[in-house]
């Protein structure tokens, strides 16, 4: 272990934590998911929404039977108007938003965000289980 009078000190205030830039800048994000429901025949539905965060409203819902990134992409150029995109898109590294996403959101011009699965449960639990079936 290395003693304290060779570690390099902190000059100026830490960084804001997670908690703090979510209140900061909450009218500013908007989070994507997608999530399967069966159907009574055994299908499986794909359903994407994208909710935004300050409000918990949600901004974009849609149902396909196959997803690809092609229409991911297009639903979310669908969701926001050029004029109102947020400024963060909170999304998860789910296979299904591939690089044709990726390009999209570049040139959206939106900072996006990688988290962690958990994480992004935690800030998105509580309005798509309003939405989902039990």
């Amino acid at each position: 272990m290395i003693p304290a009078k060779y570690m390099v000190r902190r000059w100026g205030p830490p960084s804001q934590g997670w908690g703090a830039f979510l209140h900061n800048h909450a009218p500013q994000i908007a989070a994507m998911d997608l999530f399967v429901v069966p159907t009574l025949s055994f299908a499986l539905l794909y359903v994407f929404v994208i909710v935004r965060l300050d409000r918990r409203a949600i901004v974009w819902i849609n149902v396909t039977r196959h997803p690809t990134a092609e229409w991911i992409a297009r639903q979310i150029t669908e969701a926001f108007p050029w004029n109102e995109a947020p400024r963060y898109l909170i999304r998860d590294r789910d296979g299904l938003f591939g690089a044709i996403v990726k390009r999209r959101l570049r040139a959206w011009a939106s900072e996006t965000s990688r988290l962690r699965p958990l994480h992004r449960a935690e800030c998105f639990r509580r309005t798509v289980d309003r939405v989902a079936p039990p």
